[in-house]
């Protein structure tokens, strides 16, 4: 998976809430879609696009189907974040030294 998948998923607002109502931990269809404004069904379909980005996965609980976040799609995004984040620590390191240079 690339960061672009898990973008691209992640870009839906619908895909985010449900993705954000994973943080707290595993929960199922039922207790995710609650106070949605969407069906479950339509969670459900939200869920597997998530899935398929390895951004959750989902074990059997009896007949439910338990969904947690996975940390396989989230290495990805979390590397390319963290690029812009070394980026921007190089350029204020760069320009500590020349205001160091210039006294």
């Amino acid at each position: 998976m690339t960061y672009r998948t898990s973008l691209k998923a992640l870009a839906d607002p619908t895909r985010r809430r449900i993705f954000e109502r994973l943080r707290s931990g595993p929960k199922p269809v039922s207790a995710i879609a609650a106070g949605l404004p969407v069906s479950r069904p339509a969670v459900s379909q939200h869920l597997k696009v998530l899935k398929k980005a390895h951004l959750v996965a989902d074990e059997a609980d009896g007949t439910k189907r338990i969904y947690r976040i996975d940390p396989r799609g989230l290495g990805p995004l979390r590397a390319w974040l963290d690029g812009f984040w070394d980026e921007a620590l190089e350029s204020l390191r760069a320009e500590a030294e020349k205001m160091e240079e210039k006294k």
